[in-house]
């Protein structure tokens, strides 16, 4: 994905309330439970053999190569507690909102008079529920990292510099570099 969306996807996996499954037996235990029982689905799914997904499953093979542990991790915690999931989603939609922790280079379309240039700040800022819900509604219907990128930045606008509308009216801001991003529930 990108970096606005690992950083959605890490804030609700911190809201999990059981561990992820460790071994590579396990998780693609979980994946064959997930799907059925289906091991061809779970070969198609990973992009092995179903006589290595069996493997798997019975512990006959346990250190996958770099590339497959790295596809059946995300396949696992993509999948893992979905209803933990929605509710911490929804939490954060309804009621609580987001926390952004950012070190971002900004850049500002400002009135004349004033400076334009970019800065970098770091800054922690609580997202209302509202922009919680954009993000979140954004990254199921599968928007671009720059749309995320355009909806946090709007958030952080309306927040952070024009201080919920009651100062800099005519201020657009806008990541232009962004090192790190991290969100909290």
């Amino acid at each position: 994905m990108g970096i606005v969306g690992d950083g959605l996807d890490k804030a609700v996996r911190a809201a999990f309330t059981r561990p992820v499954p460790k071994s590579a037996g396990a998780r693609v235990r979980y994946l064959v439970r997930q799907h059925q029982g289906s091991t061809k689905r779970v070969a198609q799914l990973l992009g092995v053999s179903q006589r290595t997904v069996e493997r798997y499953v019975r512990d006959q093979i346990k250190r996958p190569r770099r590339d497959l542990a790295d596809r059946i991790e995300r396949e696992v915690t993509r999948r893992w507690q979905p209803q933990v999931r929605a509710r911490a989603r929804k939490a954060a939609a309804d009621t609580g909102g987001l926390v952004v922790d950012t070190r971002a280079r900004f850049g500002y379309t400002a009135a004349p008079g004033s400076t334009d240039d970019a800065r970098l700040r770091h800054l922690t800022v609580a997202l209302p529920p509202q922009y919680a819900a954009r993000l979140f509604e954004a990254q199921e219907q599968g928007a671009s990292e720059q749309r995320l990128r355009d909806i946090t930045a709007e958030g952080l606008q309306e927040i952070y510099f024009k201080d919920h509308g009651r100062r800099a009216q005519g201020l657009l801001v806008e990541f232009t570099d962004l090192e790190h991003l991290e969100f909290g529930l």
